[in-house]
């Protein structure tokens, strides 16, 4: 599943906080001061921003102005309307324009941090990848490595009972996070010892938590490592039946740069997992949270497809997709936003939004009204939603069906969250596992 990185990301900012009305801009509202709770529970905040108004505003830490836009029918309009527009270059004149020192990412270049034609041509290249029948083809591989973490969490938990009274593993650290980063290497060809390093990068350029250094260090460490494979494939003629494979033969055709496959690889070594980490933590601690909903898919697994269209309808990993900016003034809802003004589209709150979804704040797994825009949509919607799905009915299948009576092993209060307004997700997850 495929998610910002830094490129055409939102600028620093701590969440939508409550709102106030703005007398200069008729229907549209601003936040004042910020919630500590938002990153815990967005979606009280969203709730309130979308009964307010069909555009809120915000600032960033660094002063440029965002219009958020959360109510469903707006959003889902909003994805296919190519007045956003997403090119990262032209983003960060505006933004240069504006205030001085906000960073958009530019250093990586990729599918959505692109528009049309650059975008068209990008996405082309790797399309096929991510095809229905490719990805079913990996199902094999998803559920090897799906068992051998498994595996791991029984012995860990096995070394664990022996020094205390429980079993206690942390979900994200020892399954949640490596799932879907083994099985991006597997179809980069990348080496699967090096996922530390990946999550590093990934942490640096996703969330920046304000360090621009850091941002600018992890994508220079990334570029050379990706460059690094590339060259000594070439030098020993050694061409596996892999994706890098296949980004390197479209160099080779003149079809993408050298900065291209880095920012391609960055992509999908980032956006390949961050989504299905997050999606696998907030699945678990939405079962943990409902007993009810759990029994039921508990008793039998094979439902466990649709349970996942609502799981990310629910809490969705994407809460702000990545950033806009309006190339002639747009009517959302009856409010004008001007032309060249940056726009956050809330995946979150439309996912929420009782216009669209009955009784939309509770978890029901055999919901009929589907839709949810967790994937988002139009020419940006997610090229690995099929694989993110995969991984999560087999990782979330193969977990229940081994360890039924698993307990969260803290209080949801102490609980901590990524650290980043745009992906919706746990930094950990202590379990307690019962078979």
């Amino acid at each position: 599943m495929t998610t910002a990185t830094a490129a055409t990301a939102a600028p620093r900012t701590n969440g939508p906080r409550p709102e106030k009305h703005r007398p200069d801009k008729p229907g549209a509202t601003e936040p004042s001061q910020n919630p500590p709770t938002f990153l815990s529970d967005p979606y009280p905040t969203l709730a309130r921003m979308r009964q307010s108004a069909p555009v809120s505003v915000l600032h960033s830490d660094g002063g440029l102005r965002l219009w958020i836009i959360p109510r469903y029918a707006d959003v889902r309009a909003a994805l296919f309307d190519r007045r956003f527009a997403q090119d990262v270059r032209r983003a960060q004149a505006l933004a240069d324009s504006r205030v001085e020192g906000v960073s958009l990412g530019t250093e990586i270049t990729h599918m959505l941090s692109s528009d049309p034609p650059d975008h068209t041509r990008l996405r082309r290249v790797v399309q096929a990848a991510f095809s229905r029948k490719r990805v079913e083809a990996m199902r094999p591989m998803v559920e090897r490595i799906t068992h051998e973490l498994l595996d791991g969490l029984d012995a860990a938990a096995a070394r664990h009972a022996t020094r205390t009274t429980t079993a206690t593993v942390d979900l994200i650290r020892d399954f949640a996070f490596p799932l879907p980063i083994l099985v991006v290497c597997e179809l980069l060809g990348f080496p699967p010892e090096d996922r530390d390093l990946y999550r590093k990068w990934s942490t640096a350029i996703v969330t920046q938590e304000g360090d621009h250094a850091a941002f600018r260090q992890a994508v220079r460490e990334m570029g050379s490592y990706v460059l690094a494979i590339a060259d000594r494939r070439i030098r020993r003629n050694d061409r596996p039946d892999d994706l890098l494979t296949e980004l390197l033969a479209a160099r080779e055709r003149g079809e993408l740069t050298d900065d291209e496959i880095v920012g391609m690889v960055a992509l999908l070594l980032i956006g390949g997992h961050e989504t299905t980490v997050n999606l696998l933590g907030t699945s678990c601690l939405a079962l943990l949270r409902d007993p009810g909903q759990a029994a039921w898919l508990r008793a039998d697994l094979t439902r466990m497809p649709r349970a996942v269209e609502e799981f990310l309808r629910y809490d969705s990993p994407i809460c702000m997709a990545t950033t806009r900016f309006t190339t002639e003034p747009v009517d959302v809802g009856g409010v004008e936003i001007p032309q060249d003004e940056f726009v956050l589209l809330s995946l979150g709150a439309a996912n929420r939004d009782p216009a669209r979804f009955q009784d939309p704040d509770r978890l029901i797994l055999d919901r009929r009204d589907a839709g949810h825009l967790a994937f988002g949509g139009g020419i940006h919607r997610c090229l690995g939603a099929l694989l993110g799905k995969l991984e999560t009915e087999i990782a979330l299948t193969a977990l229940l069906a081994r360890f039924p009576g698993m307990t969260l092993a803290c209080q949801e209060r102490d609980l901590r969250w990524r650290n980043t307004m745009m992906l919706r997700g746990l930094e950990a997850l202590p379990l307690t596992l019962r078979r």
